[in-house]
């Protein structure tokens, strides 16, 4: 991935890069690549569970980039990024540019079985009603959410961050590796990956028997006696994890690897990496992975470099296409 400008060459005066508490390390990393220091902000979580946030700094006329990923503990860290969007519009910041690596409800996109809420549209809502500039996410589960929005997204894809991880023909040689999608909606995510790794493509067919199960039903491709690496843009509960037997049942070359961007993982995802049939999960710290989940098997890609190639394109005023998820 090239970067068509250097910090160096950028006129950083009027940027300021903020941080919610859910993923500190992550923007202290964009920070570290665009050569600045985050700028101060007090986020306090009060006794009664309310959440209170200060703006440290002037802001006015500033440009303001707010990084803040939505994971566990969902609703907390996304009422912190609604509260700092309200604190910069009153501070006449001016454009806040709203960074959020894991969007939050992106799974609930539409109404599945009638008298549901669409809960990514409420998100969207919100955050433009807040007063967010412009939305910048990676690898969302749901394509269709960009229309959710009437300011500009840039969705953004991890995938070469990933990809670059298994271009090692020693451990994975081109003809010898397939790549998997876990079902049709990721077929052409997983065709990506085939693409810009040379590697075949396996696609699963699986029906979903409730909100966190799922039932693999044909596995379609040449995987015999091949290594698969299986990709997805989350692993939560485990489910994706689930599906890996019915891919040996097929014939693929066990341990299976996965290449999954948001590590969201829940107890029973981290009890099922403890399997024999898993290699590797190699994610990106998209989520702050704690210590205690932290499991041995979890190889970490950064996507620093990504998040401020696009904050530097954005702030002088260049082409972002090149980090689009052209899918």
């Amino acid at each position: 991935m090239t970067v068509e400008i250097s910090p160096a060459e950028a006129k950083l005066e009027d940027l300021r890069l903020f941080s919610g508490t859910a993923n500190q390390p992550l923007a202290a990393a964009v920070a570290g690549e665009l050569g600045i220091q985050l700028s101060p902000v007090t986020i306090t979580h009060l006794a009664d569970s309310e959440i209170h946030v200060k703006i440290d700094e002037l802001v006015r006329h500033q440009d303001i980039y707010i990084i803040q990923p939505c994971a566990q503990p969902v609703n907390d860290n996304f009422m912190e990024l609604l509260l700092l969007i309200d604190a910069f519009r009153r501070a006449s910041a001016r454009y806040i540019n709203v960074v959020v690596p894991y969007f939050p409800y992106a799974r609930q996109d539409r109404m599945a079985t009638g008298r549901e809420a669409i809960s990514a549209k409420m998100v969207a809502r919100m955050l433009e009603m807040a007063g967010a500039s412009r939305v910048v996410y990676v690898d969302i589960h749901s394509l269709q959410i960009q229309g959710f929005f009437e300011i500009p997204v840039d969705p953004l894809s991890a995938l070469p961050v990933l990809a670059g991880y298994f271009q090692d023909e020693a451990r994975f040689p081109v003809d010898e590796t397939v790549i998997v999608s876990p079902d049709v909606g990721r077929a052409r995510l997983a065709g990506k990956y085939a693409e810009q790794l040379g590697m075949g493509l396996v696609v699963m067919h699986k029906r979903r028997l409730g909100f966190s199960q799922t039932k693999t039903t044909t596995v379609v491709g040449d995987i015999e006696g091949k290594t698969a690496i299986l990709i997805d843009d989350m692993v939560a509960g485990g489910s994706v994890l689930e599906q890996i037997p019915a891919l040996i049942e097929a014939g693929a070359k066990p341990p299976v690897y996965l290449s999954i961007t948001h590590p969201v993982l829940l107890p029973s995802a981290l009890r099922r990496l403890d399997r024999d049939y898993i290699a590797e999960l190699v994610t990106t710290n998209s989520i702050y992975i704690p210590p205690e989940k932290m499991h041995p098997k979890i190889r970490v890609q950064s996507i620093a470099h990504l998040l401020a190639d696009v904050i530097l394109r954005i702030h002088c005023g260049k082409t972002i296409s090149p980090l689009l998820r052209l899918l």
